[in-house]
């Protein structure tokens, strides 16, 4: 080969090895997201919708996907309505016709449980924020994964709480006492409950189900005050969580300890509706503003001069999701649908942006279930400034220089 000809193939070498990095350069991930932007999930849709794209930004901002020659995240969005159905035509339309390299969603557990089902079978990585019933990571996939936790974890949580304060305060419990509304939600949370009572060795005093739309809970009150237990759980939606606490009050019945389980008791209406009558109590959430970990609190005011609001527990699930994904793309180092769905399973995320979360770390077990999944308990309290919400479990994530009240004072 002559001089000139050696000359001509080098420079050939270069150009497509140039052409090859500019290609990978403006490699775009597709992320699938399917989310009740409409319908009666709406708001927390878009919730959501505003924590992944903060999270986006952030990260095509910091270079990308750096083992993908700086590969862009580009989110493509789809309406679930919070219809089964339409989630899963969604979720096969986003595979198909928009190539998505991975999905995310769907918020309403009736929606993601078959929705995760086509992407498994399409093999595509689908990374769940939330969504909390158990059956979604039991059925044995290998491509779905669940960054929060799952149902039964709440309940089992309120009992490792208890576990917890009794150790740190010294605190004696020996009974407990079961009140919920009397659909699926309730039932199924005092279901759990009895049998990690009876394994804790609590005697229960009373199982009391009671109707939601009930305007008198005088007789329920009754009964918990004639039972006195030294624990009472709660699950209530809004307009029984507030009469329910007023209507104790009102009988000055003051269990040792008294945990709500979210829903009604983390409505915004609940400490208005209650004024201090809900003080002491407890409640379980997936997230607080003032979680005591790094970052936290700095992600929260980004979001909420961004959009206005506070991240919810939900928003920061599907913040932490993209950087989840990051991450897995970063070490995968490939589009490969099954080099992702490795790299996911490999999950061990503990610092960064990721950590803000009330737990330790995200690593997700053989199932998909991120196994170090937790919940937080604040405790309502008013320290000057009128009743707030306190983040005081998991210890290492109580607000720092807070002492939780334990037990409740006695009237």
């Amino acid at each position: 080969m002559t001089k000139k000809s050696l000359a001509t193939a080098a420079l050939t070498l270069l150009a497509l090895v140039g052409m090859s990095m500019s290609a990978m350069a403006e490699t775009v991930v597709k992320i699938g997201n399917v989310e009740p932007l409409s319908g009666p999930s709406a708001s927390v849709g878009q919730q959501g919708k505003n924590a992944r794209e903060m999270a986006v930004e952030e990260i095509n901002a910091a270079g990308g996907i750096k083992s993908l020659g700086g590969a862009k995240l580009e989110l493509i969005y789809a309406d679930s309505k919070s219809d089964p159905n339409v989630g899963v035509t969604e979720t096969e339309r986003l595979i198909n016709t928009d190539k998505v390299n991975i999905v995310t969603g769907c918020w309403n557990s009736g929606v993601t449980y078959p929705s995760t089902a086509v992407a498994e079978r399409y093999g595509v990585p689908f990374v769940v924020p939330v969504s909390v019933r158990d059956t979604i990571t039991e059925r044995g996939f290998k491509y779905v994964f669940r960054i929060a936790a799952k149902d039964s974890w709440w309940t089992r949580d309120q009992f490792t709480f208890l576990k917890d304060m009794k150790a740190e305060f010294g605190t004696e419990l020996k009974t407990i006492a079961f009140v919920y509304e009397n659909g699926d939600w309730g039932t199924g949370f005092a279901a759990q409950w009895k049998k990690l009572a009876e394994e804790a060795g609590f005697t229960i005093v009373l199982d009391e189900p009671y109707p939601s739309t009930a305007t008198d809970l005088t007789p329920v009150a009754n009964k918990i005050r004639r039972a006195k237990p030294d624990v009472l759980l709660l699950t209530s939606n809004a307009a029984d969580a507030v009469l329910i606490t007023n209507t104790l009050a009102d009988y000055k019945v003051t269990p040792k300890v008294v945990i709500g389980s979210g829903g009604g008791h983390a409505d915004p209406t609940f400490l208005s509706g209650t004024s201090g009558n809900a003080r002491y109590m407890f409640d379980i959430v997936e997230w607080e503003t003032d979680v005591n970990k790094p970052g936290a609190k700095e992600t929260n005011a980004k979001f909420k001069a961004k959009y206005g609001a506070n991240l919810t527990g939900e928003a920061v699930d599907a913040y932490v999701a993209m950087y989840v994904i990051a991450d897995a793309l970063e070490r995968a180092a490939s589009l490969e649908p099954a080099k992702i769905r490795d790299a996911l399973a490999a999950t061990d995320l503990k610092t960064g942006p990721a950590a803000i979360v009330a737990y330790d770390s995200i690593k997700f077990d053989a199932t998909g279930q991120n196994e170090n999944a937790a919940l937080a308990i604040v405790q309502i309290n008013d320290l000057g400034q009128g009743l707030e919400r306190i983040t005081v479990w998991p210890k290492a994530s109580r607000r720092a220089g807070y002492t939780p009240v334990f037990p409740m004072p006695q009237k």
